[in-house]
């Protein structure tokens, strides 16, 4: 008999009430008609959020219930916009907790003190094994600072993974869930303390398609000149030399297959362009520092396919030795964007190389990784995934 049992479930139902009575269902009766210990809940923002959440926690009755929204829900290979998914989790040598911080766009760090008392590992010496999921308002910024500072103030103990919350590419509001409660300007972190080892994995399958670049002024997410030349213009000459178009009223579709790419010393955090200014600037979905060295970056759907395969085999090999429960999976909105249809085949890539399609998650506005041997903070376009001991 397993320790910790894993369940997912996914629905394109629209009612909300029968949305989540379906998903609650599911997961009980593959729970052996136990209720979970923590259910992880991703669901469109064509949902009326709270109703979903009672209508979730009413049927199952978890422990603890966080979630966010999002831009492309899945469970294995079911997948699609406008539907809700979820992962319960019941465990006998895993402990959770959860804890919601609030104003994150006025004061993150006062937002951090919020979550802090979340981290109990050092009180739970027979749980060595120590991680959390993060789940924020991506819009209101300041992730990768708060990730650094998270990091910092638990001693480096922690894996850490999650994402952006979402809202179909509309960039608007985007909310996280804690209960059946819905915030925005928020972060919400599960705590997970396990006896054995939680695997994790981070890959994104991009290269340098540019010479080295100098970001000689930027402004948070707004990248204004490129080795002293306006960002813009610096895309319209790439776009030149490869033979690609650019169109300046209307740069996504090229930004979505020419991202830039911060040079780590030990690979390359990837920033999304998401626009360009009057002023010839490109927003990003992420901060992009004064005095970096970035790349114009290149994939292909294979390559996106790979890499989720590469971030399932190294989660698997966190595992140690130990047999696979469940996963959570996290990938960028702007793949699915990119991808289309073929996203398809990148679940179909991680249920081959998990062996298993118990895995569920959701297309998110940057991805959060902090694992030991791989490249970690905040970024975009890359696969994220955690799995569970069995």
């Amino acid at each position: 008999m397993p320790q910790n049992q894993v369940a997912v479930s996914h629905t394109v139902l629209r009612n909300e009430a029968d949305a989540g009575s379906f998903l609650a269902s599911e997961v009980v009766k593959k729970l052996g008609g136990h209720s979970p210990d923590v259910v992880i809940v991703f669901a469109s923002p064509e949902f009326d959020y709270r109703a979903l959440l009672q209508a979730i926690e009413y049927g199952c009755k978890p422990g603890i219930m966080v979630g966010c929204s999002s831009a492309g829900e899945f469970s294995g290979c079911d997948d699609s916009n406008a539907s809700a998914s979820l992962m319960a989790i019941r465990g006998e040598d895993i402990r959770f907790n959860a804890a919601l911080g609030k104003g994150v766009s006025v004061d993150p760090m006062a937002a951090l003190d919020q979550i802090m008392p979340v981290f109990t590992g050092a009180q739970h010496g027979d749980f060595p094994y120590r991680c959390a999921l993060v789940l924020t308002d991506a819009l209101a910024g300041y992730t990768d600072d708060m990730i650094h500072e998270m990091t910092v103030r638990t001693g480096g103990m922690y894996q850490l993974f999650g994402g952006g919350a979402a809202d179909d590419a509309r960039f608007q509001q985007t909310h996280v869930f804690m209960g059946s409660s819905v915030h925005d300007d928020a972060v919400v972190v599960l705590e997970m303390l396990s006896k054995r080892p939680i695997g994790l994995g981070v890959r994104h399958g991009w290269e340098p398609a540019s010479e080295p670049l100098r970001v000689t002024e930027s402004d948070g997410n707004r990248v204004i000149s490129l080795n002293a030349i306006p960002a813009g213009d610096v895309f319209a000459d790439h776009a030149e030399r490869t033979g690609q178009v650019f169109r300046r009223d209307d740069p996504l579709p090229f930004f979505l297959h020419n991202v830039i790419g911060i040079d780590t010393g030990d690979g390359f955090k990837l920033r999304v362009p998401l626009s360009l200014g009057e002023d010839g600037s490109v927003s990003c979905a992420a901060a992009v520092p004064v005095g970096a060295t970035v790349h114009l970056m290149v994939a292909t759907a294979s390559s996106a396919s790979e890499a989720a395969s590469q971030a399932s085999q190294a989660a698997l090999g966190g595992l140690r030795g130990g047999r696979h429960a469940g996963s959570l999976l996290f990938d960028c909105a702007a793949t699915r964007l990119r991808l289309g249809r073929a996203f398809g085949d990148e679940l179909k890539a991680v249920a081959e190389t998990l062996g298993s399609d118990n895995f569920a998650g959701c297309n998110t506005y940057g991805q959060i990784a902090r694992a030991e041997g791989q490249f970690s903070g905040f970024h975009n376009c890359t696969a994220i995934v955690c799995a569970i001991p069995e």
